[in-house]
């Protein structure tokens, strides 16, 4: 597998985003899904990273830059052709190494708290990521859970 920048250009890269936004709002509801489409993840305080397996797409995400020394992790998603292999993790280590890399002490994230995010949750309790309160301007929800990791 091969993770590189990706400037949300390509087709395939736009139907994933295109899914994941699907999949979302099917199971969150409107004020609990805090999901970017493609042109909110083309801000400028946002790094985007795809993942490619023999020339398949097979996953994706993004770091977003919330100040000098914290990042969130946004778009984390694997390709439906792709579970159970590893990409996540991969993903996951890559966004993790560059948040070090970039000297941010802090990683964090907002992700569902109905049962369909459970795999997802325990991925990133296996990185070390840990509950928290809300964070840059995100507020109490019952469908959310705010996790951080100290870098």
């Amino acid at each position: 597998m091969t993770i590189q920048l990706d400037d949300l250009r390509g087709p395939e890269i736009a139907d994933l985003l295109r899914m994941h936004l699907r999949e979302l709002a099917a199971i969150s509801p409107p004020e609990s899904m805090h999901a970017l489409d493609i042109g909110a993840l083309r801000r400028p305080d946002i790094t985007f990273w795809s993942a490619w397996d023999d020339g398949v797409l097979a996953g994706c995400g993004a770091l977003r830059e919330l100040g000098p020394h914290h990042a969130e992790i946004k778009s984390m998603r694997t390709a439906s052709t792709h579970l159970r292999r590893g990409v996540a993790s991969g993903i996951l280590g890559h966004l993790i190494n560059e948040a070090r890399r970039r000297g941010y002490r802090r990683l964090s994230l907002e992700i569902g708290a109905m049962p369909a995010f459970e795999p997802a949750r325990g991925l990133y309790a296996r990185f070390g990521f840990r509950a928290c309160g809300p964070f840059n301007g995100y507020v109490e929800d019952p469908n959310s859970v705010f996790l951080t990791l100290e870098l």
